[in-house]
């Protein structure tokens, strides 16, 4: 048997049983809301209801300008940037970066990247010594001139703990002043594409 309710000033809204056997039991929520239906539109889940760990936005920006450095940390052309939906919220980096590394003769190699939220650093590599890093990077030893190439992919989940517009970027660095390290070149002569990828994860 259907239910009609009629509305305060016209029309009405039926709530029809299921055309099958058996009995099935609807349990309306003890708070006030709105119901979703599939055949509405405009209707969406808020964000702020969704579990922990739901993935809010994505944002993603790419880059094939070439930047090189030697011995001093400098921004590459990789940034973007993301707007937290709410302060708990935690942004998760995915990084995946073009590098490129010219030695002199007889001279170790080391380059390497960072990431960093606005000014701050919030992922550094390791060390070869106190001189330069070289993880996540590339490296080659002692030999003749040579320019090497890689890929480099990395991640990290960060907590912003703002609702503020929050930039996200890269940092690239060579071993010594005799070293060249470029990022977005993969074979000297086609530009890769290096990409960032920001997700905010609900927490």
């Amino acid at each position: 048997m259907s239910i009609v309710l009629v509305g305060s000033t016209s029309g009405s809204c039926t709530l029809q049983e299921q055309a099958v056997a058996g009995n099935t039991t609807l349990t309306l929520p003890t708070v006030s809301g709105t119901i979703l239906t599939t055949g509405s539109s405009g209707q969406s889940i808020p964000k702020a209801a969704l579990p922990t760990g739901s993935v809010l936005q994505v944002v993603q920006a790419t880059s094939t300008t070439q930047t090189t450095s030697t011995n001093t940390w400098t921004d590459t052309s990789l940034s973007a940037s993301i707007t937290p939906t709410s302060s708990t919220s935690k942004i998760l980096v995915i990084v995946g970066q073009n590098l490129s590394l010219s030695q002199a003769p007889s001279a170790s190699a080391y380059g390497g990247l960072r990431m960093l939220r606005g000014s701050t650093v919030i992922m550094n590599p390791s060390q070869a010594d106190s001189g330069g890093p070289y993880m996540l990077g590339i490296s080659s030893g002692n030999g003749s001139s040579a320019t090497n190439y890689g890929y480099v992919s990395f991640n990290f989940l960060d907590s912003p703990a703002t609702t503020s517009s929050t930039t996200y970027k890269t940092q690239q660095r060579a071993y010594n002043s005799s070293t060249s390290m470029s990022t977005q070149v993969n074979d000297g002569v086609t530009n890769g594409t290096s990409t960032i990828t920001l997700m905010e994860i609900a927490a």
